[in-house]
């Protein structure tokens, strides 16, 4: 039989990619790391936010972020006279909560979030409970509005027409 002879192009010798196999002694002192430096067998990067556990993005000092969150971030709440109206209106009409809630096409915590004082307001709920319980009830009052209110009755056409302010420019005569 004839032989054949293996391709010599193959080489099935180990390949050592990335690492070379010899091994250099680290420096342990400043002056046998500035001598390797110098000898350009070692190149020193500073590597900004390395071993630390904070995230890049905060800082110690006061940012707009945290200067916007001190303000009061808290959600209105119903008011103690409006939850008192309620619950005294409902057991006016001999209602439960439940009773209340299906009528006005709500759920039965809406109803008992209202009367605890949990809830936060809302018109049409309010509107709501008032035709079903045949009552008007006190709705919460916007303070950035009563200023407004204040401030609009002294313009200088409410004394044209006798203290009464309608809106709308002044009619010339």
């Amino acid at each position: 039989m004839p032989q054949r002879a293996v391709q010599g192009g193959q080489d099935w010798g180990a390949v050592n990619v990335g690492r070379s196999t010899v091994s250099r002694p680290k420096p342990t002192t400043n002056a046998a790391l500035s001598s390797m430096k110098r000898a350009g067998l070692i190149s020193a990067e500073k590597r900004h936010g390395a071993g630390g556990n904070a995230s890049a993005h905060t800082s110690t000092s006061m940012s707009a972020r945290k200067l916007e969150e001190t303000d009061e971030l808290k959600h209105a709440k119903v008011d103690k006279s409006l939850s008192k109206a309620i619950q005294q209106a409902r057991m006016a009409k001999k209602m439960t909560q439940k009773e209340l809630a299906t009528a006005i096409n709500e759920k039965p915590q809406v109803i008992g979030e209202y009367e605890s004082g949990k809830a936060i307001p809302n018109g049409q709920i309010i509107s709501k409970i008032e035709r079903k319980l045949g009552c008007k009830l006190p709705r919460p009052g916007k303070k950035s509005s009563v200023a407004k209110k204040s401030a609009a009755g002294t313009t200088g056409g409410a004394s044209r027409t006798g203290g009464v302010t309608r809106g709308g420019p002044v009619k010339r005569r």
